[in-house]
């Protein structure tokens, strides 16, 4: 019963709150054809990643996992137009699609989609200066999580904003002797928040279409 009352409830959310939007359809439905995971983010977190970058006022955003591109566009959507998005990816056929769906939603010009293992792309961003970034969005493979955020730091200043994907996994996530690789990752990477005396964080449980999990969220000040 849950899962499907938090569908609905996530249903009548979209229903009520977020405008029917075909080109965010077309990439979920691209993506879908193509036979990429559903692991997108639903409506209601995208609209939430959309207005939190709008609330910071974020001009460069960095993100972590691209598959499909739906939570891009929604990024993009936040940008200024001077602003600019760069999102990681691992798999040229995901990239390919991100990127067309990313052009339908009329969003490429801000966007630059990198292929790439993460950690490699984030430790070259490091070595070349880019950033400092606003908003960096993590949404990737669990077991890189320790490392994209040590790596996150380093492209970050005072004021930015790192938000992690997944990091409840169904409750999972506080039992210290699950034998899940992903579990123990986001473990490693929640106890990390806590001991990081350059940011102050939280998690936010989440239920919904995507069942139950969360969001850590965490504030760069130093």
């Amino acid at each position: 019963m849950p899962k499907e009352l938090w569908t609905a409830v996530d249903t009548y959310i979209t229903d009520l709150l977020i405008r029917p939007d075909p080109d965010l359809d077309a990439a979920l439905e691209s993506s879908a054809t193509a036979g990429l995971p559903a692991i997108s983010v639903s409506h209601p977190q995208g609209k939430w990643l959309y207005l939190l970058a709008r609330m910071r006022g974020a001009r460069a955003i960095l993100e972590i996992g691209t598959l499909g591109g739906f939570s891009a566009i929604w990024l993009a959507r936040a940008l200024p137009k001077d602003g600019r998005l760069i999102t990681l990816e691992i798999e040229p056929k995901n990239a390919e699609i991100a990127r067309a769906n990313l052009k339908r939603a009329g969003v490429a010009n801000q966007v630059e989609v990198r292929i790439g293992a993460a950690r490699d792309s984030l430790e070259q961003m490091v070595r070349q200066g880019e950033g400092p970034f606003d908003l960096i969005f993590i949404d990737a493979d669990k077991v890189g999580y320790p490392a994209y955020l040590e790596l996150s730091l380093q492209l970050s200043r005072p004021g930015t904003v790192i938000v992690a994907d997944n990091v409840v996994r169904d409750g999972a996530v506080r039992d210290p002797a699950s034998e899940d690789e992903n579990v123990q990752a986001v473990r490693t990477y929640n106890a990390m928040l806590a001991a990081e005396p350059r940011v102050t964080a939280t998690v936010i449980q989440t239920v919904g279409s995507k069942g139950y999990d969360g969001f850590a969220v965490a504030l760069v000040t130093k």
